[in-house]
């Protein structure tokens, strides 16, 4: 790492590197994980973490190192998708007969949802077993209590924290 031009802190090095394995990376990360937009969202953050630690890595190192980054967080995005939406088909079931609305009402009718399964998926998994349980499947909160294990207070107060949250992300709910 003593001479500049072949660190990968230089510019041009890094630039070269990037061109020469951005697309090899993308392909790998896309035939491993099945997701092409997320493969290349991987790629560009795997290159940011090696240029923000460029002085860490040496050039003969950087290939090892973007495959492992780039892995590493394909496996924790991968996670976070089973996690996100085992409960996706809940909110999908509650979709209603648009076919006569506009065009401008079924486009924010769509924004909307993506936003209220994001913040459902953001509530910790005791929060969203209890707001799914009552909202989708229409238990009580005597219900829930009997099924989790604890509680009415607790499944009051794991409501309130969820439709808190669910507010302050998305609105009334």
């Amino acid at each position: 790492m003593s001479d500049t031009n072949n660190s990968i802190c230089n510019e041009r090095a890094f630039d070269d590197f990037f061109k020469n394995h951005s697309k090899l990376l993308r392909n790998y990360i896309y035939y491993k994980f099945g997701d092409l937009d997320q493969a290349e969202d991987i790629v560009q953050e795997a290159f940011i973490k090696l240029w923000n630690n460029c002085a860490k890595v040496s050039i003969d190192k950087a290939k090892s190192y973007i495959y492992t980054v780039a892995n590493n967080l394909s496996i924790s995005n991968t996670r976070h998708e089973k996690v996100k939406f085992k409960h996706k088909n809940y909110i999908t079931q509650r979709k209603t007969d648009i076919n006569n609305e506009s065009p401008e009402f079924i486009i924010l009718e769509k924004e909307y949802m993506e936003q209220l399964k994001n913040a459902i998926a953001d509530l910790t998994e005791r929060q969203r077993e209890v707001f799914l349980l009552s909202r989708i499947d229409k238990k009580t909160y005597r219900e829930i209590a009997e099924l989790s294990g604890v509680s009415i207070k607790t499944i009051e107060k794991l409501m309130h924290k969820a439709l808190v949250s669910l507010r302050q992300k998305v609105g009334n709910i």
